[in-house]
């Protein structure tokens, strides 16, 4: 959500500065606002929990800024607190805690300049599981891919509310890896030695091929959700879920091996619903400078000492369940050729390592090696290099060779 509260952010101040404007105007940011920021879900899961401070941030400044220095506590109807520290960009959870049924819980903030906030009363929501995800072959708006889609079921028909997060990843190979690496090396010059008979030697850049010390050919993507997903049975006879919560086209590289996707299923209650539906809406509905601007944002966050400051944010305790699926490409494509790769132009360059004119391409094949342009494809084993441009031959220039400790083959 955080993506969103700062792109509203920004299109409430722009809203003030720009409400009566029907010629081209030039913004200049001399209004700037200021408004506090709070992003908090916590969940049935026993870990330690997460909320997020910050302030509204200026067009000129590069991101969020977090409200340093705040003491941030929830407590319940039975007396309990569960202190957060301040950790890098987040206030995290001293102790790991999980929301109980039928406890009301209460965000509270007062930050280092004395200003008290303090949320709405919050409950649990129905603890509705995942019963499975799957992945099938479908197509989508004229598109071929891979639907994945979120299936559970409420018998009560009490949960109605939902939002959605997941977490993909997805194995990567090399499909021009070379099991040896090229750098340079720079010889000094030598004045040589008249005794001996030696004469002397400019310095020289020389070509090293050596085997590989890493692992460069296979690597693990991992990329989380970036929008709000929303669904609701409301209108339906029983709360049965069966939501497509990602599509894949099948000519996106990401599924050419072994794809992984953890998908998380929040279970909301109507006024948390109802404001991440606003917000995905104003998010999406058109440029920032459109005709049609909004009012205040509130969510159910207050300021104590002036209930009519501006506060941007809403604290919600969620029921969550989470279920991973796998499954190879091969699978769902059988006998198909793989999407194209990251990079599409994987042919290899022969380099002939000699000065003067072409062929020879000593000097470009040097300043290659040297930035990591191109990476070893093959060589015979004297002066012609056969090479290929980095991401194609190693994977880790975009991506990791770390393999993620759920991840199974």
């Amino acid at each position: 959500m955080t993506k969103y509260l700062y792109k509203i952010s920004l299109l409430l101040i722009l809203t003030f500065a720009t409400s009566s404007c029907t010629e081209q105007y030039v913004f200049q940011n001399t209004d700037f606002e200021s408004a506090l920021v709070v992003e908090g879900t916590i969940t049935n899961e026993l870990k330690n929990q997460v909320i997020r401070v910050s302030q509204v941030y200026q067009l000129e400044e590069t991101g969020p800024r977090l409200e340093k220095g705040a003491n941030v506590f929830i407590s319940d109807d039975k007396g309990n607190e569960y202190q957060f520290e301040e950790k890098d960009t987040i206030y995290s959870s001293i102790t790991p805690f999980k929301a109980e049924p039928g406890r009301k819980y209460q965000l509270k903030i007062r930050t280092s300049a004395g200003k008290n906030y303090t949320s709405d009363e919050q409950v649990l929501t129905t603890e509705t599981k995942i019963d499975n995800v799957t992945a099938t072959v479908e197509n989508v708006n004229g598109q071929r891919g891979v639907q994945i889609n979120v299936n559970s079921f409420d018998p009560a028909n009490t949960s109605k509310y939902y939002r959605y997060e997941y977490a993909e990843t997805y194995k990567i190979i090399a499909p021009r890896w070379y099991f040896q690496e090229t750098n340079t090396v720079t010889i000094p010059a030598q004045p040589g030695n008249p005794i001996e008979g030696t004469p002397p030697s400019p310095q020289q850049e020389v070509i090293l091929v050596t085997p590989r010390t890493k692992e460069t050919r296979v690597c693990f993507s991992t990329k989380k959700s970036d929008a709000i997903i929303l669904n609701n049975t409301s209108g339906l006879s029983e709360d049965r879920v069966h939501f497509p919560v990602r599509f894949i086209s099948d000519q996106n590289y990401i599924i050419s091996h072994r794809y992984s996707i953890l998908v998380k299923q929040y279970v909301q209650n109507l006024a948390a619903y109802t404001f991440y539906k606003t917000l995905r809406d104003l998010s999406t509905s058109g440029g920032v400078l459109s005709p049609k601007q909004p009012g205040f944002f509130y969510g159910n966050i207050k300021s104590v000492e002036n209930p009519e400051e501006k506060v941007i944010g809403f604290f919600e305790v969620s029921s969550v369940s989470t279920e991973r699926i796998y499954f190879n490409y091969a699978d769902l494509f059988p006998k198909e050729a793989l999407p194209p790769y990251y990079e599409s132009d994987c042919e290899p360059e022969e380099f002939k390592d000699c000065i003067g004119d072409l062929p020879c391409k000593g000097s470009i094949l040097r300043s290659f090696i040297r930035t990591k342009a191109r990476v070893l494809f093959s060589w015979n084993y004297d002066d012609l290099y056969f090479m290929v441009k980095t991401p194609c031959g190693d994977c880790t220039s975009f991506s990791s060779n770390i393999v993620p400790p759920f991840w199974v083959d």
